[in-house]
């Protein structure tokens, strides 16, 4: 039996990803409901964390809880890859051990060729190009609170980066227009703009991208790794703040969303995180129970 991956969006169908968001959406009312339920007693999920995480860690290991496994965490001095093992190695190794790998890594390179030496699913947790288990909350959050987003609009605002490229992908493959407002050479990558055709837009104008749409995100201007360029990024990026005066220029049913942890002050203004139209907490909340879908989707027969 060939084994499944979710290394990105495109790994699933559209029919698969709309199941795991409707799962994900009943686990999280069993979870609520106070149901035990333990489809997964006895499997282990590992976790290779190269980039530090809170809400990665803490929604995979209790998630893993929640459905009756465990989940061992592995920092960069836990494993040796840091300290020149290959990947191949590794993933030969730890897929005899564990019934899944989730990795949070710099390089997609590294979980694609993960994947392909190990013998069990590989999830992406997030790489330098793509971050698919957190579209995946977004996508539940927005199923959950307005229903679906096909045909919708949808707004990103600021940096072309990894949360970025898969909206590109999640227009794709839920159906939807995506406006991208950024600085020139802060685009997302065109591979994937290319896979996209004319579901996406860029702009330059934040009020252009956001004029009518019935979602608004953003994302930190300086990602992990970006630091030495953070006080370049602030100034070129100060024009595509999201402030609840952008988003007026918005649909009346405007969702705002943000993967966490937001910088106040810097991509958003303060108050937009405390504004009605803000859902940034369903969406943190919404990172536990997608994946927990997603794991069964990838383990129960």
């Amino acid at each position: 039996m060939t084994v499944r991956h979710f290394l990105s969006l495109m790994d699933c169908s559209p029919t698969e990803l709309t199941s795991l968001l409707k799962r994900g959406i009943e686990l999280k009312s069993l979870h609520r409901q106070g149901v035990v339920y333990e489809p997964l007693k006895n499997r282990v999920l590992g976790m290779i964390f190269e980039k530090a995480s809170t809400r990665t860690r803490v929604s995979f290991e209790a998630g893993m809880i929640q459905l009756g496994g465990q989940a061992i965490f592995l920092s960069p001095r836990d494993t040796q890859l840091g300290r020149g093992e290959p990947v191949d190695d590794c993933a030969r190794v730890l897929s005899s051990m564990c019934d899944a790998m989730m990795i949070r890594t710099f390089a997609h390179e590294t979980l694609e060729t993960f994947a392909s030496y190990s013998q069990v699913p590989v999830i992406n947790g997030l790489s330098d190009d793509l971050h698919p288990c957190q579209l995946l909350a977004d996508m539940q959050t927005f199923l959950e609170q307005r229903g679906s987003i096909q045909g919708k609009t949808v707004a990103w605002v600021g940096d072309g980066n990894n949360m970025c490229n898969t909206f590109v992908q999640a227009a794709v493959q839920f159906d939807f227009q995506l406006r991208v407002a950024c600085p020139e050479g802060y685009e997302p990558d065109h591979k994937f703009l290319d896979q996209a055709g004319d579901r996406v837009t860029i702009t330059r104008d934040p009020r252009e991208a956001v004029a009518g749409a019935h979602l608004v995100n953003t994302d930190v201007w300086a990602s992990m790794g970006q630091e030495d360029e953070a006080e370049a990024r602030l100034k070129r990026f100060k024009p595509y703040q999201v402030t609840p005066e952008l988003l007026d220029a918005a649909d009346e049913s405007v969702l705002f969303m943000h993967c966490l942890p937001a910088h106040r002050g810097e991509e958003v203004d303060a108050d937009v995180m405390n504004d009605p139209r803000c859902v940034v907490w369903d969406q943190a909340e919404n990172r536990l129970h997608a994946q927990k879908a997603l794991v069964e989707f990838l383990l129960v027969d």
